[in-house]
């Protein structure tokens, strides 16, 4: 690994993130059939998104006790659930030392206390994308550290998305990216490291659009008139999760649009955090319709932006106007 800033962080979340990997790749293999609790705003989790959180919150807790953690997932779902509650203690304590289920439910509150989002913290989505998780289709783990508002770190575990040395279709990939020192994608196994970077397509009618698989998630009417107004004619690559920041950071896609279907909702932090640091090491650019970079100094929603733009840098001036002629 090559030397850069926020070396130890990046070896932790690293590590983290993959352990919580073999979490997930345990319940996708059958440790218990995949079943799914319904959260109070009636969205799925599994036992690999709250297992996952307690494995990487205890890790970071470990190595840095004075850094919050945000979260997505809270203990409720483990309070609440009994039978849930034991089957995620014996899969959390695979992998990290949980001996009472009492400690599985401090290690996921941990990272739903108060913070102070002006200052250092980490942000964490063990399952981004649980409804394409469900379907055997692509998901995320998500880990990035931010400090005055700001990703200064991020990585995605990208557990169903191949890349060149992977291993093949059941090797995913891993990619992380640190401010100021590039984007790097690594087999998630373990493997040789290499660069990653944007396309260079100048064109947007060359340009490949890339979106939210579920159209509960974005408003894919709208996406569809921005892309026409592009010249873009190739179908749309949609995905789940985090894994679509990915695809624009490696030059799969150049453009990741997402408009929620209401205008008053707000992005959470957890669910762009690590993949915008990711596509702008990688070359690209992310900001808001508006134009305005993405904000992650507000709270644990995304309250000073609308929308998420990401591109290869070279065409977000012209996806910003065809968004300001149709939004």
């Amino acid at each position: 690994m090559i030397m850069i800033p926020y070396q130890r962080e990046l070896q932790t979340a690293i590590h983290a993130v993959r352990k919580a990997g073999v979490v997930c790749r345990k319940v996708a293999d059958g440790f218990e059939p995949i079943k799914a609790v319904e959260k109070a705003d009636r969205s799925p989790v599994t036992l690999a998104d709250v297992a996952g959180q307690a494995v990487i919150s205890r890790i970071l807790q470990a190595a840095f006790p004075a850094d919050p953690i945000v979260g997505e997932e809270t203990p409720e779902t483990l309070e609440t659930n009994p039978d849930f509650g034991k089957q995620v203690l014996e899969l959390a304590g695979q992998e990290i030392d949980f001996s009472a289920l009492s400690e599985v439910i401090e290690a996921v509150g941990y990272c739903n206390r108060d913070t102070d989002f002006k200052r250092r913290y980490w942000t964490l989505d063990p399952i981004d994308g649980t409804k394409g998780f469900l379907r055997g289709d692509q998901y995320a783990l998500a880990l990035a550290l931010i400090e005055d508002g700001n990703v200064v770190l991020g990585v995605l575990g990208c557990p169903r998305f191949c890349g060149p040395g992977s291993g093949g279709e059941n090797n995913g990939t891993m990619f992380y990216a640190v401010k100021g020192a590039g984007a790097r994608m690594i087999p998630i196994q373990g493997g040789p490291e290499q660069p990653v970077t944007v396309d260079s397509i100048t064109d947007s009618a060359k340009a490949r659009f890339c979106e939210s698989f579920e159209t509960a998630h974005a408003a894919h009417d709208s996406h569809s008139k921005i892309a026409a107004s592009l010249g873009i004619t190739e179908a749309s690559l949609r995905m789940d999760s985090q894994v679509k920041y990915a695809a624009v950071a490696r030059g799969d896609a150049s453009i990741y649009l997402r408009l929620p279907r209401k205008k008053t909702y707000r992005e959470k932090i957890w669910d762009h955090a690590a993949g915008a640091i990711i596509v702008e090491a990688a070359g690209g650019k992310v900001t808001d319709f508006s134009g305005q970079p993405i904000d992650f100094s507000a709270g644990r929603l995304l309250d000073n932006n609308r929308g998420i733009v990401a591109t290869n840098g070279h065409l977000h001036k012209k996806v910003l106007k065809a968004i300001a002629n149709i939004v």
